[in-house]
């Protein structure tokens, strides 16, 4: 099988120049074809907008179709399966093959429970034929040869305080025709989590395809019902927005490939979509009462940090962020967004004259790198229109914790008892393949793990060896930001040279920490499940670490790998394969194609 080849390869050979650079003892073109890639010609492959060094999406009209509302169900207990589809993202678009949760063409349904009232979640593999069949690299960890026929799924439950058999553990899945009832405990804040698929090596096809969707906990404060004790919009006037980008091919079906220098079948690495996606639709259109909403936002993009703002520059509040509420309403025109985070925004449209129409924007601009060969900042996700209605007339609420009927305020940030560093990294500048993305110089498969006492609060320095930005998920748990820094990285790097990838290579980080520290971001301030890690840039978190006992169940119980009779049998391993019990969670960058390969580690949070 030929070793995967990402863009990153490719697009640092760009900007070396020429076909004949030689890089580390290697031509460009040489690793190119060692890769079963395409050889760059002489003029080198520095070209200009609009190369065809990238794929593009056909040119389609913006705000055509209106924005779809999710649907949404409610109660304890659900039975969701997952299905491959046809779907159609714009009207002047033929349907895509894509996969859908619940009987949707695309995403799945808004789950809703209350907290404290546990969710029973079955979810049923029916998928057939993957859309991405042809995408599939199956050099990857965990990728099985007969994956474009009979995927494979995983439901995580992102942002739960989950037992670990419940989690989604990425090498616990279901094969075809298969089924698991989760349980979620929801004994946590009202929030925004959402549900997606985690399969080893494929969750960045698979959600691209469409599996995922967002689940809510409410609460007694934050009901979501008219008149609820925080005075928010509630009912039509809380929308929830499944945000993504994309690149479609001839006649509307979506692509995960960017450009063609990485061969079909290959892992390539990430890609910058060029198409705004909103709940399933390019590039929607919302009418909307003159009045104040809240919108429920999720980065569901497999890659890229959106800044988002208003063209107007209007400006909005922003109340909460993936763990919750804030303690109060952030006034701000703009925010910055990195894939698996969420936010939660109250916009008030009283602005808007009749007809008058506002379009939500994306300035971020690309990772360098991807902009030698040609990507483009994906410029609006949608536009709203002002109808004559009156919308919510409530106002937006002076705070939102520690008042009558309200969540108590957020604590203080704890004081940690133990320092932790560990690094996000890429084994090799050029990457010649086979190509990787690591945490801690490891690829997924070592048991050189964190191992984290239950009750232990820790400071985590996220030391971000690469220039572009990349955000940490930590399963089972929520944090706390502290602040962000620079540091020497060249010296860093020389005081500790880097083994070879496979050898654990975390050192210490303060020595070389310079410039001001930078505290989170007013919207950033609350309990968090996913961290954006800027480039070249030290990202301290803090994480308490519960006990089984504040738990309701113990984080560390081994438990058998669900269908394990099925794989005893052949469904997924193989007539006569060993089944090895799993323990503990996952940590791992969430732009889904760094996940895959092999930016994840195993977590485990021991009791002593």
């Amino acid at each position: 099988m030929t070793a995967p080849v990402s863009r990153r390869t490719l697009v640092r050979g760009a900007a070396l120049g020429a076909a004949g650079t030689v890089v580390g003892g290697s031509t460009v073109a040489a690793a190119l074809a060692a890769a079963g890639g395409p050889q760059p010609t002489a003029p080198g492959l520095l070209n200009a907008l609009g190369s065809p060094l990238i794929f593009t999406s056909p040119k389609v009209e913006p705000f055509v179709d209106e924005l779809p509302r999710l649907p949404i169900r409610t109660g304890g207990t659900y039975d969701i399966a997952a299905r491959t589809t046809r779907h159609r993202f714009h009207s002047s678009f033929d349907e895509s093959p894509a996969f859908g949760y619940g009987g949707e063409t695309y995403l799945g349904p808004v789950v809703e429970n209350v907290r404290d009232v546990p969710t029973r979640f079955t979810i049923r593999n029916e998928l057939g034929a993957h859309p991405f069949a042809k995408d599939i690299d199956t050099s990857l960890h965990g990728v099985g040869h007969d994956q474009g026929t009979k995927p494979r799924t995983v439901l995580h439950m992102h942002g739960g305080e989950t037992p670990p058999e419940h989690d989604g553990h990425p090498e616990d899945f279901l094969a075809q025709g298969e089924h698991f009832t989760h349980r979620f405990p929801n004994q946590q804040e009202a929030a925004a989590l959402w549900y997606h698929d985690h399969s080893m090596g494929t969750t960045r096809l698979n959600v691209y395809a469409g599996l995922a969707s967002m689940y809510l906990v409410r609460d007694r404060f934050d009901t979501g019902r008219p008149g609820n004790p925080l005075g928010l919009p509630a009912g039509e006037f809380e929308v929830p927005f499944m945000m993504q980008e994309k690149i479609f091919t001839a006649g509307g079906v979506q692509s995960v490939r960017s450009t063609p220098l990485v061969p079909e079948g290959s892992w390539e690495g990430g890609a910058v979509g060029d198409v705004g996606v909103v709940n399933g639709k390019v590039w929607p259109e919302m009418s909307v009462a003159r009045g104040l909403y809240r919108f429920r936002m999720i980065n569901a993009g497999s890659y890229s940090v959106w800044d988002l703002h208003f063209a107007n520059q209007m400006p909005f509040h922003v109340i909460g962020t993936d763990g919750g509420l804030l303690d109060a309403p952030v006034r701000t025109t703009r925010f910055r967004l990195a894939p698996a985070e969420r936010i939660d925004v109250l916009v008030d449209f009283n602005g808007l004259r009749p007809g008058e129409t506002v379009e939500l924007r994306n300035s971020e601009p690309v990772p360098g790198q991807a902009a030698v060969i040609g990507e483009v900042t994906m410029p609006f996700f949608c536009r709203f229109r002002a109808t004559t209605s009156r919308g919510f007339t409530g106002p937006v609420p002076t705070t939102l914790r520690g008042g009558r009927n309200q969540p108590a305020r957020l604590p203080a940030i704890p004081r940690p008892t133990r320092q932790r560093t560990v690094t996000i990294t890429q084994p090799s500048e050029l990457r010649i393949p086979p190509a990787v993305m690591s945490l801690n110089n490891l690829g997924f498969t070592s048991d050189q793990i964190e191992k984290p006492v239950q009750g232990r609060t820790e400071v985590w320095n996220l030391v971000n060896v690469t220039p572009d930005p990349h955000p940490i998920h930590v399963h089972l748990v929520m944090f706390r930001i502290i602040d962000r820094q620079k540091y020497r990285q060249l010296g860093y790097q020389l005081r500790h040279p880097k083994p070879a990838y496979g050898t654990r290579w975390a050192p210490p980080v303060d020595a070389f920490r310079y410039g001001p520290a930078v505290p989170a971001d007013p919207w950033e301030s609350g309990r968090k499940d996913t961290v954006r890690v800027d480039g070249d840039t030290v990202t301290r978190i803090v994480i308490q670490w519960p006990t089984a006992d504040e738990l309701g169940f113990d984080p560390d119980q081994p438990f058998m790998p669900h269908g394990v009779q099925a794989q005893l049998g052949g469904g997924h391993g193989g007539h006569g394969t060993r089944v090895e019990p799993i323990q503990g969670y996952v940590w791992h960058c969430h732009i889904l194609d760094h996940e895959d390969h092999d930016m994840m580690l195993k977590l485990r949070t021991v009791a002593t």
